[in-house]
């Protein structure tokens, strides 16, 4: 291949990760605008706190049980498309959600942006599996976390100021449409691959059923739902949390809840690249990976207790530190699962890891209203985020084993057992 030729490979290459973190900008602004308007609307529609755990949660719902589905129609028809149409769709029902009126009608358009959003994480995981080596996984994976990660900030801080001028429906519909920007700059740079890649990525690619032997994928499982119980938990109870048991203003609180989520985007930018560097410099990704989540998790849970119990100045730095230490942590959920798998079997294993730890998107809003409901306070909702946090640091550090491709070809993996490899 000439200068030339890679050069443009290399050009392409960070167009297609910059389009993707921009589209996990969208994604999360899309869905933690709700978040946001989740006091005005608790209040115009007379909901209690148990109803709208479960309004909050509804978008988990179908975005869950897609994620095998996504998993599965990336690896057999590629990942560009199905983003695109995913995109598209997500972007639709975000403007529809600020037409509808009544529980149940909100219920159901955030049933369908589910559907639609259900395509990034397996579909940038798939991506990146195919285009980006082990030393720069930490870096693309970081860059495209922290659109995740941003997302909130900007939907919490624009979503907050905007919605307090002119109103929560408004929003939602100009933010969707909006959207659509994202698709014809997609629609050109993603990856296509040839019809000779494609027949041979079905035909070498591993069944699903081949995956669920592999103990590192339930971990793997077992450790997403750690993080993204905390993660959901800041996403869709953080502004309330704030308003009502912290008494902020909802100005003060987008300013509030927009730092935490920008801390967690910094520190996955700047601790993606160090651990390229890390493991430029000898050290394994097994060492790398599984080391940063293990203490990255130990870390949020705890400093996410001392939070709810702080006084009135320390809580906010304790906040952000807590968020901070996750987002220090998250950019190496997805690269594992990217090693592992490799290229062939990315997209299936992201999805069935996806779908275990979604379900903590559908526990966590609920299970925090049914309790803020029963105590009248946030400390054990708090408590319960920091124990399930200790427990996923140990499924990543215990039951996940090394940080290597596995060899679809065989019987059994050659990655040695957790215990000889933590």
């Amino acid at each position: 291949m000439t200068t030339s030729a890679v050069a443009e490979t290399d050009r392409r290459t960070r167009m297609v990760v910059v389009l993707l973190a921009v589209a996990c900008i969208i994604n999360y602004v899309d869905r933690s605008n709700m978040s946001v308007a989740a006091p005005t609307i608790q209040t115009e529609l007379r909901l209690s706190a148990t109803q709208l755990g479960f309004l909050l949660g509804a978008f988990f719902w179908s975005y869950t049980i897609m994620q095998m589905v996504v998993g599965w129609l990336v690896d057999r028809i590629g990942a560009g498309v199905v983003m695109a149409a995913g995109f598209l769709l997500w972007s639709l029902a975000t403007s529809g959600t600020g037409l509808v009126h009544g529980f149940a009608m909100l219920f159901v358009a955030r049933l369908v942006l589910g559907v639609g959003e259900s395509v990034a994480i397996p579909g940038y995981s798939k991506i990146l599996a195919q285009i980006v080596s082990e030393e720069q996984r930490g870096s693309a994976n970081s860059i495209v976390m922290a659109g995740l990660q941003t997302g909130p900030a900007i939907g919490t801080l624009a979503g907050g100021l905007l919605m307090a001028r002119f109103g929560w429906r408004p929003f939602f519909v100009v933010l969707g449409l909006a959207s659509l920007v994202w698709l014809p700059p997609w629609l050109k740079f993603m990856p296509r691959e040839p019809a000779r890649i494609a027949t041979e990525r079905q035909s070498r690619g591993p069944s699903l059923l081949r995956m669920l032997r592999e103990r590192s994928l339930w971990g793997s499982c077992a450790g997403q739902f750690a993080g993204n119980y905390a993660w959901y938990f800041l996403l869709t109870w953080l502004p309330s949390y704030l308003v009502h048991e912290r008494g902020l203003s909802s100005t003060r609180m987008a300013w509030v809840g927009a730092g935490a989520y920008l801390a967690t985007a910094a520190c996955s930018l700047i601790f993606g690249r160090l651990s390229d560097r890390w493991i430029v410099a000898g050290s394994s990704p097994t060492h790398v990976r599984k080391r940063s989540l293990a203490v990255g998790y130990t870390l949020s849970g705890v400093l996410l207790l001392l939070t709810v119990v702080a006084g009135p100045h320390l809580f906010v730095a304790l906040l952000f530190l807590s968020a901070a230490t996750l987002g220090g942590a998250a950019f190496c959920t997805w690269s594992i699962g990217q090693t592992i798998a490799g290229p062939h079997g990315a997209g299936r294993w992201i999805g069935v890891q996806n779908t275990i730890g979604n379900f903590a998107g559908i526990v966590a809003p609920a299970l925090t209203g049914y309790v803020v409901d029963r105590t009248g306070h946030y400390f054990m909702a708090f408590a319960i985020v920091c124990v399930i946090c200790v427990l996923g640091a140990c499924s990543w550090l215990f039951v996940v084993g090394r940080v290597e491709p596995i060899d679809w070809s065989i019987g059994m993996s050659k990655s040695l057992p957790p215990q000889q490899s933590a």
